[in-house]
């Protein structure tokens, strides 16, 4: 590390725990909230669309979303949030963290307010115009991860800095929390004032028209906490290390850490430190190479496991009773069960499991806590499937399992995919890197949540979805789950444990200052002979 930046860079390696690190928390940490709540409440209000955009008059059952335009609503963020990571990723790097951070709440913010104003004449130009703003909402989503990740690394100390990035990341829990305790809120507000009876009784008054208010609401929340924390992230100085390392400006560095750190830095101004090689040389390649494609399989295959865990939902809501037939329901009904439902389980499962991660991860080091994640996915998936109708008829077993499958996803390597590669890359190549490993992960959400929701259809006909062809089963779908597990389990192996080092140590940026050195005093001896 070049001696002009190792006052800064020493000083917040070695700092001790302070407010604005948790500051830092705070406003990276709301981006990923707003990111929960916009992704995962979209799952709560699919079948109200359904009652009301596609009732069918005269049917024995409420209206419900044809399978194309249900995927598509449901995975056109997912699509966008894998071009967001990509593309912001890319721009942090070249314009700093900083600059580009503000746009991506601005567009999350402005996409979501757009989602619940939605308009149209036909049922079809409703759901088009609703699929194009959360296309874009994805989009800024996506900016969040490698920026969030980034920023929050590049602020911590060495000995808690995997904590910190853990509780950015934790903060998805709270967001889905909030999404099923506003779908709860409203849908208990608008039942209050516009009684409806249930399906069975009297189809079209069981969804009344005010319900059409109910998911623009819903939907436009998300901007609130956007818009609420945009003047604190605006606020946050440049990270020391961009400024220091990649725009080569280590008196402004001093001086910002100096200002949010309120201590007094003494630098040596020498020569820069630049990183010489780029991400497509063989350098990088050379460097950091397996450690990319390491990143990138295992938040691809954690992915993939963790979305397609939906498709279980459904049956672990009939199964303990907390969404009963849709006819017996109206559909503000049917809206409150289905969000407190999704409250239970984030409560019970998702949120433990984040923070779990967060109070042991500098302690037993990120690696551990991945291998165990995916071996104890493996074994409750393996759990579930081998005696998988004996779980039919043992409905509290199965909900345990279920639970314990999500705690050691998110006590596994849904939190440590996220969190390792804005540790391991070259300051200049870091958020470009995380951008990249995130956007396979989500390229693992899609075919999580809709390969497997296909494939996951009952090997009957009689006994698929409406609209669904038949597919393998849950059971055979469940092992190839387990299968997926074991490969994350084993890429495992190709990514660094970081605990306790430093981020210049873990991207050899050392290296290449003393191979720097090492030519300077070579070509120093040929010049004296």
């Amino acid at each position: 590390m070049a001696e002009s930046h190792g006052g800064v860079l020493a000083t917040l390696d070695s700092s001790k725990t302070q407010w604005y690190h948790y500051k830092a928390v705070i406003i990276s940490g709301m981006g990923f909230f707003t990111d929960a709540y916009d992704l995962f409440c979209i799952s709560l209000i699919t079948k109200l669309l359904g009652r009301i955009y596609y009732h069918v008059p005269g049917s024995s059952k409420p209206g419900v979303l044809p399978p194309a335009t249900a995927a598509a609503i449901n995975g056109v963020a997912l699509c966008g949030t894998l071009l967001g990571q990509l593309f912001f990723g890319l721009l942090g790097d070249r314009f700093g963290r900083k600059k580009v951070y503000g746009i991506t709440l601005f567009l999350m913010a402005l996409s979501s307010i757009a989602s619940g104003l939605s308009f149209g004449s036909s049922p079809k130009a409703v759901m088009t115009t609703l699929c194009f703003f959360r296309f874009w909402l994805g989009f800024g989503i996506g900016g969040d991860y490698p920026l969030s990740a980034t920023i929050m690394a590049e602020y911590a100390n060495k000995k808690t800095r995997g904590s910190f990035i853990a509780a950015v990341f934790a903060m998805q829990g709270f967001g889905i929390l909030s999404g099923g305790l506003v779908g709860m809120g409203i849908s208990a507000i608008f039942r209050s004032l516009y009684h409806a009876p249930p399906y069975s009784v009297d189809a079209v008054g069981s969804t009344p028209p005010e319900a059409d208010y109910v998911w623009r609401i819903v939907l436009m929340l998300g901007a609130l906490p956007a818009v609420l924390s945009y003047y604190w992230r605006m606020k946050l100085p440049e990270t020391a290390r961009y400024t220091a390392l990649v725009a080569n400006n280590a008196e402004k560095a001093r001086k910002d850490m100096e200002k949010v750190m309120q201590v007094e830095i003494t630098i040596q101004e020498t020569k820069s430190n630049k990183t010489k090689f780029g991400l497509f040389s063989k350098e990088f390649l050379r460097r950091h190479g397996l450690h990319l494609i390491g990143t990138a399989s295992t938040w691809f295959f954690v992915d993939v496991a963790y979305y397609s865990q939906n498709l279980f939902q459904k049956e672990i809501f009939s199964a303990v009773g907390w969404l009963p037939p849709a006819k017996t329901m109206s559909a503000l009904d049917e809206l409150f069960k289905i969000s407190f439902a999704q409250f239970l389980i984030a409560f019970c499962g998702t949120v433990p499991g984040y923070w779990v991660t967060v109070l042991l991860i500098d302690r037993i080091g990120r690696f551990i806590i991945q291998i165990m994640g995916f071996f104890f996915m493996t074994v409750f998936m393996l759990a579930l499937a081998i005696p998988y109708h004996h779980w039919t008829l043992n409905k509290a077993g199965f909900l345990i399992m279920y639970g314990l499958t999500f705690f050691f996803a998110n006590f596994g390597p849904n939190s440590t995919t996220f969190i390792v590669p804005a540790e391991i890359f070259p300051a200049r190549l870091r958020s470009t890197c995380h951008g990249i490993s995130a956007a396979a992960g989500k390229a693992g959400a899609i075919v999580g949540a809709f390969g497997f929701l296909y494939a996951a259809q009952n090997q009957d006909k009689s006994k698929t979805d409406a609209g669904y062809p038949a597919g393998i089963g849950i059971r055979n779908s469940l092992f190839i789950l387990s299968g997926i597990n074991v490969l994350g389990l084993l890429c495992t192996f190709l990514v660094p444990e970081a605990k306790g080092r430093s981020l210049e140590e873990m991207s050899r940026d050392d290296e290449e200052e003393q191979e720097e050195q090492q030519d300077h005093q070579k070509s120093s001896m040929v010049e004296s002979v």
